[in-house]
This record gives structure tokens, sequence and C-alpha cells, in this order.
């Protein structure tokens, strides 16, 4: 297996230690950043980063900031670790585009089977070249190029948003349940109270209504979601 490179960007120095010793013997190289400012230098670096790990609470910028700088560039997945309880972190860290997050503390297990499972979807992404493209009026979703056009428009998608999009889209008209778009796009199972995937198809939803008025993903309360079958032909 190829060593996978990831960036942990955290203030507290024991935590990073530990950390670093526990996942390295996992297959991974391990690069650390102990303020928001060299976090967001080396993650916009020339190194390639398979994975960034995003401590909240940081010296001189908050991941908050990092993560909204680093999206203007790069769409590197970015596990955001937030504090227990903290819901608005968390909601805040998914708008601004993170692909998922972790409250401290957590169980390392738990923290290790985040990672893989973001890891592990990234990887596949080339078997993606294999499918074809998806066309259903005025969006378009390539899965070799990873992009999509609303209106012939290039839309700035993460990772989980591209594979949100492309599950209801394969699924046009039928409904497709929440638990089933973490565990295929998250790679886990929906905890209660958890809002990521309704995050996640909230910025679907804000991107393509920037160019199209009409109305692509309905909500069916309680259920999950449905990619609406397009008037346009």
């Amino acid at each position: 297996m190829t060593e996978k490179h990831l960036l942990l960007i955290d203030d507290d120095t024991e935590f990073t230690e530990l950390l670093t010793q526990y996942l390295e013997p996992q297959g991974y190289i391990i690069d650390v950043a102990n303020d928001g400012e060299e976090g967001l230098n080396k993650a916009t670096s020339s190194n390639h980063y398979d994975l960034i790990l995003l401590d909240v609470m940081l010296p001189k910028l908050d991941g908050f900031e990092v993560l909204k700088r680093l999206r203007t560039s790069h769409l590197t997945p970015v596990l955001m670790l937030t504090a227990k309880g903290d819901d608005y972190d968390k909601i805040l860290g998914l708008e601004m585009g993170a692909d998922d997050y972790l409250a401290k503390p957590f169980n390392h297990r738990e923290l290790s089977a985040r990672i893989k499972a973001l890891v592990r979807r990234m990887a596949m992404l080339p078997s993606n070249s294999a499918q074809q493209n998806l066309k259903m009026g005025d969006v378009e979703l390539s899965p070799s190029t990873q992009q999509v056009r609303c209106t012939g428009e290039l839309l700035e998608l993460t990772g989980t948003e591209f594979s949100v999009l492309q599950l209801l889209m394969i699924n046009q008209g039928k409904l497709v349940s929440k638990q089933d778009i973490s565990e295929k796009v998250l790679g886990r199972k929906l905890a209660a109270f958890d809002r990521s995937i309704d995050m996640h198809v909230s910025n679907l939803r804000k991107k393509l209504a920037n160019y199209s008025p009409e109305e692509k993903i309905k909500t069916l309360r309680g259920a999950g979601y449905q990619y609406l079958v397009s008037s346009c032909h």
C-alpha cells in the first residue's frame, strides 16, 4: 500500500505527538503544524496531502479561517476537529467546505476509521473514469474529470459534494436516505442528530442555485433526498 500523506494542524504539541505515534505505524506520513498560519502555508505548498486534520481553536489563524482560505484554491479533504458538543462549530465547518468532523476528545479507533473512509474515497476517484458522464437538464457531471457544470459554468465542489451529487443523480427520481448517503460517501453510519449530510446537500443547493433557479434536490423530511427529474430535455 502506498503511504498516505496527512497534515495535522493543532496547537497541542502533546496531542500531535501522541497522534503521530498512533498513525505512523498504520502507514501514514504525518506533517504537523502548530498554528493556523503555518498550517495554511503547508496545506497550500507543493506537498500533496491526502487529508488534512484541522483543529478549530488555533493561534494566528483559527481553523475556520484556514479552511476558508484553503478552499479558494485547494479541494484537499478536511476532517475538522471540534469541541465536544459544539454544534455551531460542526455546522460552520461543514458550511465552509469541511468534508467531515470529529469532536474532541475522541476514540482513536474512530479517528482511524474516519481517516480511512475519506482517504479510501479519494483513492477510488480514478475508478470513476470508467463511468459515463451524467447529463440531466442543465447539469452535467463528469466522473473522469471530477467536474460538474451547471448551464455550462464550472462548479467549485469539494470531493464530498461531488460524491453526494453523483449518488443523487445516479438515482434520479428515487429517494436516497441520509443513512445511504453517509455510508456510501463518508464511509460511516449516520449518528443521531448528525447534520453533516444536510449541510453537504445545502452547500450543493446553493452552488447550483447560483446558475440555475430550477429546484434540483428535493428534501423528503425525515426520509432523505431525491434528485428531481428535470423538466428540460
